[in-house]
């Protein structure tokens, strides 16, 4: 008689293969990227700025400039974060609306960043001759999203320390708000961070009808596994079976 066969493992890093609009958006911001490696005079007609836009009305840098990136690493990491905070959303939401959710984020933190501009402050003034570019406004959209649907899920910073996704946001958030009021000179698109996370928010609420229900729907399945887990609750019942009991 021979050995019952042990049941096999597989692990699994990250959220798995790209989803379709991951995947399109990926393609998209690598094929930017490498235009304007090819004619680097590009990156002043496609990325963001505020001055072009107001003055000589290119309506369409609020949307070009979020698949132009200003190195490969900026790059790189942007679509690593794409992956991971992305694809668990589009299987959660649908193409279609997560599609809609990421451009609403990165257009409104293109908004964000015009009128951030258009501020008496100091400055405001060489932020309305900068160029900005990147996908980060977006991404920053779907990172609120994500600590929205899975709070307590855990995000390793550094790959080593766990942090609970909703803490994760409310640090990123704060981080983004004090530097775009007092680290406007490093460099970094703060101001779009941050409209990305309010335009991300709002959109949310306005739509709330449609993601509200599957945000509480995660939230209810999420809390009977842990009910299920407390109280020693597994599936029974025959391999063969499709309508398994639980016990």
């Amino acid at each position: 008689m021979s050995p019952p066969a042990s049941p096999s493992a597989t692990y699994r890093f990250g959220p798995g293969k790209l989803t379709p609009a991951v995947k399109a958006l990926v393609i998209a911001n690598v094929a930017g990227y490498v235009v304007t490696l090819v004619v680097p005079s590009l990156t002043l007609w496609l990325g963001l700025i505020p001055a072009a836009v107001v003055e000589r009305l290119w309506f369409w840098q609020p949307v070009t400039y979020m698949f132009q990136h200003g190195g490969v690493f900026h790059l790189l990491f942007n679509m690593l974060a794409l992956w991971m905070f992305g694809v668990d959303l589009e299987r959660l939401w649908g193409t279609r609306f997560f599609t809609t959710y990421y451009f609403v984020a990165g257009i409104g933190a293109a908004v964000t960043t015009i009128l951030a501009s258009l501020l008496a402050f100091g400055f405001a003034e060489s932020l309305y001759v900068s160029v900005t570019v990147g996908a980060s406004g977006a991404i920053y959209g779907l990172l609120l999203a994500y600590g929205l649907t899975w709070p307590n899920r855990p995000i390793y910073v550094y790959a080593v320390f766990p942090i609970p996704a909703k803490v994760f946001v409310i640090i990123f958030g704060v981080i983004s708000l004090y530097s775009s009021i007092w680290g406007a000179q490093s460099g970094v698109a703060h101001a779009t961070h941050l409209g990305g996370i309010v335009a991300g928010y709002l959109y949310l609420v306005w739509r709330r009808g449609h993601v509200g229900s599957q945000v509480r729907s995660q939230i209810l399945r999420w809390r009977l596994n842990r009910l299920r887990r407390r109280f020693n609750v597994h599936e029974g019942g025959r391999q063969d079976d499709t309508n398994r009991r639980i016990h």
